[in-house]
């Protein structure tokens, strides 16, 4: 657990850096902020709800339902049919505006309570788009140690659940309206809803907190890092955002009190980068028997070192973090993860014993001949780290180089986030240089092969929106700078997870740890967790509620 004591940014100095933010603070005092040109068409009816009854606990608990509240003035029609993140297709019932509204749950107890926490989860798996979900059902019965939706109604928090447009969405006429940063811009509207009504409903807008996991996990973490920030203010306007005036300035805030999550895939402009570093460094791929790409996997890993060097990130011991001591700091995590388990009761089988893990439904059995510990003193007597690697990447197949921006490459037969990037009447767009000069689909319009314009040509030209997009949503680009960052961070990365490097969330820490906005940073990889998130429901209930005690008593 990492812990910063360095203050805010004066109110009044992030409002001078911002692009005609009205006064700092204006919005969360319970008033209504006004001004914006679609404020009044969205006004949120108090009276508007459905009561249902679940069980948390054993104990019942009427619930106001909110249904689907449409957060902008102008939102995308998109198609009655759709693809979701696992290739199959959906049907939605709401093509007006079911990617751009959202469910808000209030326990009956706290319909009165203008103070307690707003519970923004957003849940856009893989970065995919989110049709707008119910999370709370009548008649249910929940369990408020293992779901994070019964923890928060039961500590008394209004629960959102947060549709947004994103990759792979089809508009009715047949464009693509979820490319980068569309995301983002979607979570700040609906962000921006919440704080132009904060008088007319229960809670208090000054007291969000953002949870996510994998590409919900990236798109927390960029909402956290880039609050109030202008680089968003025209696409707000596009969409009809709450608190944008008729001269495309500001009114309202959208910075948030504090982010809580999970695997988040982000810096994706780099991701590569760090995957084929990771799991090239000790020979990993070649010893899982998952290479198809040497050539590429090399060349890829061959450029991390530069980039590290070029974040010019603290070790946390005030020295540079390069990646000649990456590999020490990932160490240093796992052993952590592992001591902070054994102090909780946990045991971990000695050197040569079996280990049990659930692989999705089933249970699987690996030998341990990679950690030495005592579970005597809890403590780790020893890790090999080639060994280590080589276990992440038997708990699922590795992804095949590059691992994130493959569209186009007969040679990996994959996809993976490019279709989050280009215009909106493209399909997708290759967004590094990697998979722009290696794209070999003829005619998809994509890459040298169709253009003549190498990647690196390609990504300088002013007509070109990837390399925007990709800095949109990016928080590495906004951490440190003057938008202004969530102050509380709660970031989970599980020790078995092959999906996203842990150098991505070390690299976001570390950043974090350094920003002046920021007050606290709690992170570890957690023990025995794969690519998942909502794990440790009762631990990060916890430090919410620690949270929201320590931001009341800096008056926040």
């Amino acid at each position: 657990m990492h812990h910063l004591s360095t203050p805010l940014k004066a109110c009044a100095a992030a409002a001078a850096m911002l692009l005609a933010l009205t006064a700092c603070g204006s919005d969360n005092d319970g008033g209504t902020a006004s001004g914006g040109t679609f404020d009044s068409a969205l006004a949120f009816d108090s009276a508007k709800y459905t009561t249902i009854n679940v069980t948390i606990d054993g104990v019942k608990v009427p619930v106001r339902w909110y249904k689907e509240v449409c957060y902008v003035a102008k939102p995308t029609a998109v198609a009655a049919t759709q693809t979701t993140l696992m290739g199959t297709t959906t049907t939605i019932a709401n093509t007006a505006c079911g990617y751009q509204s959202m469910n808000i749950f209030v326990p009956e107890s706290a319909a009165a309570n203008g103070d307690t926490a707003l519970y923004f989860a957003v849940n856009n798996g893989g970065w995919y788009a989110s049709y707008v979900k119910a999370s709370v059902t009548d008649g249910a019965s929940y369990d408020s140690t293992a779901s994070n939706v019964a923890a928060a109604l039961k500590a008394g928090y209004v629960y959102i659940d947060v549709a947004t447009r994103s990759r792979g969405l089809a508009a009715a006429d047949g464009s693509w309206p979820g490319k980068a940063p569309a995301p983002v811009v979607d979570a700040k509207a609906a962000i921006r809803y919440l704080r132009l009504n904060d008088a007319r409903m229960p809670g208090s807008a000054s007291r969000i907190v953002v949870n996510g996991t994998s590409g919900g996990g990236a798109l927390s973490s960029i909402i956290g890092a880039s609050g109030n920030s202008p680089d968003y203010l025209p696409y707000l306007a596009a969409a009809g955002a709450a608190g944008i005036d008729a001269n495309g300035r500001s009114t309202l805030r959208d910075d948030v009190l504090a982010i809580n999550a999970y695997c988040p895939i982000t810096d994706l402009g780099n991701a590569d980068l760090h995957y084929e570093w990771l799991y090239t460094a000790f020979g990993t791929r070649a010893a899982v028997g998952r290479n198809p790409n040497p050539a590429g996997s090399a060349q890829l890993a061959a450029k991390f070192p530069a980039y590290q060097q070029s974040l010019k990130l603290s070790n946390g011991s005030g020295a540079a973090l390069t990646a000649d001591n990456m590999m020490d700091q990932i160490r240093q995590e796992v052993i952590h993860s592992a001591e902070v388990y054994m102090a909780a009761g946990g045991t971990i089988p000695d050197l040569g014993e079996e280990m049990s893990y659930a692989s999705g439904p089933t249970t699987k059995t690996y030998v341990n001949d990679w950690l030495d510990v005592d579970n005597g003193t809890k403590k780790v007597v020893s890790i090999d780290m080639a060994k280590y690697l080589k276990f992440v990447a038997t708990q699922a197949t590795l992804k095949a180089a590059p691992a994130f921006d493959q569209t186009g490459m007969t040679v990996t037969g994959a996809t993976g986030e490019s279709n989050l990037f280009g215009t909106s009447s493209q399909k997708y767009s290759n967004f590094t240089e990697y998979g722009w000069d290696n794209n070999d689909a003829r005619g998809d319009g994509i890459g040298y092969d169709d253009t003549g314009i190498t990647g690196n040509r390609y990504f300088s030209l002013a007509t070109t929106p990837v390399m925007e997009q990709v800095k949109l949503i990016n928080p590495l680009a906004y951490i440190a700078t003057s938008a202004t960052a969530a102050p509380y961070w709660y970031v989970r990365h599980g020790t078995r997870d092959r999906d996203t490097a842990f150098t991505v969330s070390i690299n976001l820490t570390r950043a974090l740890q350094a920003d002046p906005d920021v007050q606290e940073v709690n992170y570890r990889l957690a023990w025995n967790q794969p690519h998942a998130g909502n794990y440790d429901v009762p631990e990060a209930m916890a430090w919410i509620a620690q949270t929201l005690k320590a931001a009341a008593a800096r008056g926040l």
